[in-house]
């Protein structure tokens, strides 16, 4: 079986959210965090965790990644307890059996979402109709991909752009930046 687990490629989620996830918690898409008041409204770091964060479920802060990676049965079995007392302490679930049962549910959306090669990245957009259904669409980088040259940070996403009035450059001074991506294996 496959879950998702929170990564991160740099610092940004620690500035965008209010409260980060660790690198390597089980997460889901944890939309269920926004139910209880006015998504529309939201603002700032809120607005970002409604708009691009899954819900990590150890420290229950956000990611904006998770990766697609294989989970044992007692590792489903943990983050299903951890979400259930989560939704008991701090969502007002009735019981605990009501807690596991919507828990259950969760994570059966997260496996559903993990269903991917390993290794799969995963991003999310969230956004708020005008019924106020919340809907969310995902986009997935596979390994392949980012092999390929599709990483969003790749040497692909410069140009280079002449300038006529550029000053001389003494020799040794200037930067061949496509030779550069070149001999790393990416496309100009």
């Amino acid at each position: 079986m496959k879950l998702l687990r929170t990564i991160r490629l740099d610092a940004s989620d620690g500035f965008v959210y209010d409260r980060a996830a660790a690198p390597g918690e089980w997460a889901v898409p944890g939309a269920f965090e926004f139910l209880d008041g006015d998504a529309g409204s939201l603002a700032g770091r809120s607005r970002q965790a409604f708009r691009a964060g899954f819900l990590g479920l150890g420290s229950f802060g956000w990611s904006t990644l998770v990766i697609a990676v294989e989970a044992q049965p007692e590792e489903r079995a943990a983050a299903i307890e951890s979400l259930a007392r989560y939704l008991l302490s701090e969502h007002g679930a009735p019981d605990a059996d009501a807690a596991r049962a919507a828990a259950t549910e969760e994570i059966a959306y997260a496996e559903s979402l993990a269903q991917h090669p390993p290794d799969t990245l995963i991003a999310m957009h969230r956004t708020i109709d005008a019924e106020g259904v919340i809907r969310e669409q995902f986009r997935t980088l596979h390994r392949a991909d980012a092999a390929a040259g599709q990483m969003p940070c790749s040497a692909g996403a410069f140009a280079i752009v002449e300038d006529d009035e550029r000053q001389a450059l003494q020799p040794g001074e200037e930067i061949d930046l496509a030779a550069l991506a070149q001999a790393k294996g990416a496309k100009p």
